[in-house]
């Protein structure tokens, strides 16, 4: 394999996924999920693992979304000469632009799940943030919020009804919204194309 991808933890199932389908000759390299509690700390860390990767791979894709890095995520990339995947997050990614902006515009307030946020979501939201010590917080993080959109990579009745639970944790009304992979297939595939 001469190309990897350097992928977030939250992406990394599906990116696995998509190139088993696809028959990509790529390797996946992660980068932890938790990062996102603390987005100033993901420039640095994508920056190390292209570092690490181009020890054995001729091209690095990154495959991750700004993420709340304030665009310093992309001027580390620059610096490198490194390409990503386009999209602010993997809800846009899973959604598609337009699809995103449809549902923030019909609510701003909106809170999203995704197949691996569901899957982690005691590990990444109720000790994360910890709310399983001081659930007084639950009404200072999501009060502001208005809903819980679940944009379902797969049609996993038990991940559909755990959603339902993740939603209730925080005490808001949940939607389902079927995606896929949406845009990130679309997206990655046109990188992995460029030569």
């Amino acid at each position: 394999m001469r190309n990897a991808l350097i992928v977030c933890g939250a992406l990394a199932r599906e990116v696995l996924t998509l190139r088993d389908r696809n028959g990509w000759a790529v390797a996946v390299l992660g980068v932890p999920a938790l990062l996102h509690n603390t987005p100033g700390r993901i420039p640095e860390a994508v920056r190390r693992r292209i570092q690490e990767a181009r020890i054995t791979y001729e091209r690095v894709i990154v495959v991750y979304g700004d993420c709340g890095t304030g665009g310093h995520l992309d001027r580390a990339l620059a610096a490198e000469g490194v390409e990503r995947v386009s999209g602010p997050h993997c809800y846009e990614m899973y959604a598609g632009a337009e699809g995103f902006a449809s549902l923030m515009a019909e609510q701003l307030g909106t809170f999203f799940l995704t197949d691996y946020l569901v899957r982690s979501f005691d590990h990444l939201v109720i000790e994360g943030l910890g709310l399983d010590r001081f659930p007084e917080l639950r009404a200072d993080y999501f009060g502001s919020y208005t809903r819980c959109v679940y944009l379902a990579q797969t049609e996993d009745a038990a991940l559909w009804e755990r959603a339902a639970w993740c939603a209730a944790q925080i005490g808001l009304p949940l939607e389902i919204r079927p995606t896929g992979y949406g845009a990130l297939e679309q997206r990655l595939a046109e990188l992995l194309l460029e030569q």
